[in-house]
C-alpha cells in the first residue's frame, strides 16, 4: 500500500489499466497462445491421445512432405485462395457500387444481402447440396433439364466439385464484403466526385481514379480476411460433400478437413499438430505478402 502511494498519477493510472487488462490477457494466453506453442512441439512428437507422447524429431513433416495426399490438398487449398478471393472481391464491389446509388428499399436488399453470412454454414452447406443433386432431386439440375441440358454432376465430378463447393463458399461470405465496400464508399468525401463532375471526368475516370484508389484500405482489409477465411475452409467441404468428406478422390479436400481427418479419424495427433504448424506458416505468409504487394502499389 505504501508503494502504491508514492506513485505518481500517471503511474497509478498505468498500475490499474494493467489490473483491468490483466484478466483478459490471461484469458488470450491461455486460449491462444498456449495451444499454438503446444502445437508447435507436438508437431515434433507421436501421440494417440491414449498414450505417452514419443518424441520422433521430424518425423512428422518428413511424412508429410513425402505425401501425395498431403501435396493434393495443399494445390485444393490454394485452388479455394486463387479463385474464391478475386470472385468474392469483384463480386461484392460491383454489387456494392450499385447498391449504394439505390434509394429505393435500400436497406431491405442490403439486408437480404448480409443474411447469408448471418446463416449457419451448415445449414446453407446442405441446402446448396441439395440445389446440386441429380434430377428429380436438385434445383439446378431440374433447371437445366427442362431446357433439354443434359444433367451436370456437380459434386460427383473430380474437375466440377471444387468450384461448385467453392461458389456455395462465395456467396456465404457475399454480404460481409458488401457491406464492408458500402461503408468504405460512404466514407469517400462527395467533393471529389463533385469536383470530377465539374471537369466533365467520365464515369469510368472517377472509378478508376478516385473511387477504387481510395477504397484501397477497404480492399487490404477485404483481401486479408477473405484470403485466410478461403485457406481455412471447411464447413463448406464437409457437409456438402459428407459421404465421402474431401472426395471425390480428395478432390475437394482442403488442409483444414486433412488435419480433422489426420486428428480425430487417424487419432495420429503429432502428425495432425505437424499439418496445423503447415497450415499457421501458409497463413502468416499469404497474408504477410499480400500486405507488402498492397502496400507498395
Amino acid at each position: 500500500m505504501r508503494f502504491y502511494n508514492n506513485l505518481t498519477i500517471s503511474q497509478k493510472q498505468i498500475v490499474w489499466a494493467w489490473i483491468f487488462l490483466a484478466l483478459p490477457v490471461l484469458f488470450y494466453v491461455v486460449i491462444r497462445f498456449y495451444p499454438t506453442a503446444n502445437a508447435f512441439v507436438l508437431s515434433f512428437q507421436e501421440w494417440n491421445l491414449l498414450g505417452d507422447r514419443k518424441y520422433v524429431g521430424l518425423e512428422n513433416y518428413a511424412k508429410l512432405f513425402s505425401d501425395p495426399v498431403f501435396w493434393k490438398v495443399f494445390k485444393n487449398t490454394f485452388m479455394y485462395l486463387i479463385l474464391g478471393t478475386p470472385v468474392s472481391l469483384v463480386l461484392s464491389f460491383i454489387i456494392a457500387y450499385h447498391l449504394d446509388k439505390v434509394r429505393f428499399m435500400h436497406g431491405t436488399i442490403r439486408a437480404l444481402y448480409f443474411l447469408p453470412f448471418m446463416t449457419s454454414a451448415v445449414a446453407m452447406a446442405w441446402v446448396w447440396r441439395w440445389f446440386y443433386q441429380p434430377v428429380p432431386i436438385g434445383v439446378f439440375n431440374n433447371f437445366l433439364a427442362s431446357f433439354g441440358i443434359s444433367q451436370i454432376e456437380f459434386l460427383s465430378s473430380t474437375t466440377n466439385a471444387l468450384p461448385s463447393v467453392l461458389a456455395c463458399a462465395v456467396w456465404a461470405g457475399l454480404g460481409f464484403q458488401v457491406i464492408i465496400f458500402m461503408a468504405g464508399l460512404r466514407a469517400i468525401p462527395q467533393s471529389y466526385y463533385e469536383a470530377a463532375r465539374i471537369d466533365g471526368v467520365s464515369t469510368w475516370t472517377v472509378l478508376t481514379e478516385i473511387t477504387i484508389p481510395l477504397l484501397k484500405p477497404t480492399i487490404v482489409f477485404l483481401v486479408v480476411f477473405s484470403s485466410i477465411g478461403f485457406l481455412r475452409i471447411f464447413d463448406q467441404v464437409f457437409n456438402m460433400t459428407t459421404n465421402n468428406p474431401g472426395g471425390p478422390l480428395n478432390s475437394t479436400k482442403p488442409l483444414v478437413l486433412l488435419i480433422y481427418d489426420t486428428a480425430f479419424n487417424g487419432f495420429n495427433m503429432g502428425y495432425a499438430a505437424a499439418q496445423t504448424v503447415v497450415l499457421f506458416t501458409i497463413l502468416l505468409v499469404v497474408s504477410l505478402i499480400q500486405l507488402r504487394l498492397l502496400k507498395d502499389s
